[in-house]
């Protein structure tokens, strides 16, 4: 009989130990954190920033997405009250060299819009393409804006303040983009793109020009040059670039359609 206590001290032991497991197993689960997440009590935080940007579509318009020879360029403009507040570039150029010239160039392009409030900005030095590539797709935004509600029809008529002409007022609705015949040359097509407004160029861009091998080296110097001439000569008169006498002809050839489309 004695040697029995020990065993029924052992078996008594245990099952108070049991009991007392089942008990905090079943006061837990009340208590557990982790339940409440998993029931949706976190959700509200994210909720509030969902609310927080239905406002950031606002008065953003995108252009359209402009092919280059190394990738596409897409402009997306933030306008409030007629004016143009942001600019970015959706789409550009990337991989390789593209990934450098890219992130050198547009901060530049973006920067220049909003200072010059419409699409007449300057070509960024060593990235032609790409400068040309985003002013199409400025230029598609600014329309797409205009067409929305006139908000940003005072940022196109900065090039005929001084004219004293009586169509000043009407000179921004009427802006139109006509592209030129492609002009053949020995070296590769040539294709020119105006903008006309009031009767002026205000806008002048390449959509075709000689690429590869030199061809490369020489469009990128003639090109932009041209560009400037046609605008400051507001026609097709203008002098060929030197060291690129074919891609100079083919451009005034091309210009010379652009501008008889537009009426001359």
């Amino acid at each position: 009989m004695r040697k029995s206590h020990p065993i029924r001290r052992v078996v008594l032991a245990g099952a108070a130990t049991v009991s007392g497991i089942v008990l905090l197993l079943s006061l837990k689960p009340a208590s557990d954190p982790s339940s409440a997440q998993a029931a949706g009590v976190g959700a509200p935080p994210a909720a509030s920033a969902q609310g927080g940007a239905q406002a950031a579509g606002s008065g953003t318009v995108t252009g359209e997405a402009a092919q280059t020879q190394y990738g596409a360029v897409q402009v997306r403009l933030t306008v409030s009250n007629g004016k143009i507040t942001r600019a970015e570039a959706v789409q550009a150029p990337k991989g390789g060299q593209s990934d450098q010239i890219t992130a050198n160039a547009v901060p530049k392009l973006n920067q220049a819009v909003v200072a010059a409030q419409g699409a007449d900005i300057d070509a960024v030095s060593g990235a032609t393409y790409t400068s040309a590539g985003y002013k199409e797709s400025l230029q598609s935004a600014i329309d797409k804006a205009k067409a929305a509600g006139g908000s940003s029809q005072g940022s196109g008529s900065q090039g005929s303040g001084s004219e004293g002409s009586g169509s000043q007022g009407s000179g921004a609705a009427q802006a139109k983009t006509v592209t030129g015949s492609v002009a053949q040359t020995q070296y590769g097509a040539v294709q020119v793109r105006i903008t006309v407004s009031g009767g002026k160029i205000t806008q002048a861009e390449t959509v075709q020009a000689p690429k590869g091998g030199q061809s490369d080296q020489i469009t990128a110097n003639a090109v932009p040059k041209l560009n400037q001439a046609a605008v400051t000569a507001g026609s097709a008169d203008i002098d060929a670039v030197s060291g690129a006498t074919y891609t100079s002809a083919g451009y005034k050839e091309s210009l010379q359609s652009a501008l008889d489309q537009a009426g001359g």
